[in-house]
């Protein structure tokens, strides 16, 4: 079993779940959806947080194994799994090491994690190690801001941020770190949101990336 103990943060566990439920309402409901569409087999799901995806899941999905490592927010996901439309099993972990061995699983999806792990690149060397050949990763992400003044501004606040925001790296970009590590970026859209009252709108992106088939 995965060792947990370093990734604990209640208080911002608590914060998140409010923070998370709000920002569905604002518009992130339906970004989950268009992130989960057409999806199928058996996935894994990489940073669960509060299950707020469950809902979203397609039935052409057989089985969704959701690793979580923080105790609170993967308490949260447990009560989602239970009324979830597909079978979600919840599973302490973390992004460097996965349940399941090589070609486990046929997707994987990540929802506002890459910015907030330790390391992006290691966590999708992992995902490419439990993905088939050919496998699928459906990811939602934020990214820095084309626009070089508002990027240039996320980069001098990126570390204030990160402290603040449970490690939110706010200049990640999301769409060369998942081409390096090896995955085709087969469709991205872009798009700006603000996720709560009085923040700024953020750039986000969702899209499918691939593994090659062999």
């Amino acid at each position: 079993m995965a060792r947990t103990a370093g990734f604990q943060n209640p208080r911002f566990a608590r914060a998140y779940v409010t923070a998370a439920e709000l920002a569905d309402r604002r518009g992130a409901y339906e970004h989950r959806r268009r992130l989960l569409t057409g999806l199928g087999g058996r996935v894994v799901e990489v940073g669960a947080g509060s299950g707020l995806n469950f809902a979203h899941y397609p039935a052409t999905v057989t089985e969704v194994v959701a690793v979580e490592p923080d105790d609170t927010l993967r308490a949260h996901a447990a009560a989602a799994a239970a009324s979830a439309p597909v079978p979600v099993t919840v599973v302490p972990g973390h992004s460097e090491d996965l349940p399941g061995g090589a070609d486990a699983f046929d997707a994987a999806v990540t929802s506002l994690v890459l910015c907030t792990v330790p390391s992006p690149e290691r966590a999708l060397a992992e995902i490419a190690r439990v993905l088939r050949p050919g496998g699928v990763l459906r990811f939602y992400e934020h990214v820095r801001s084309p626009n070089p003044v508002f990027g240039l501004f996320e980069d001098l606040i990126a570390p204030a941020w990160r402290r603040a925001a449970g490690g939110c790296h706010l200049n990640l970009d999301a769409l060369a770190t998942i081409r390096r590590a090896g995955f085709t970026v087969e469709a991205a859209d872009r798009f700006t949101f603000s996720p709560q009252p009085g923040m700024p709108r953020l750039t986000h992106v969702t899209g499918r990336a691939r593994l090659p088939r062999g």
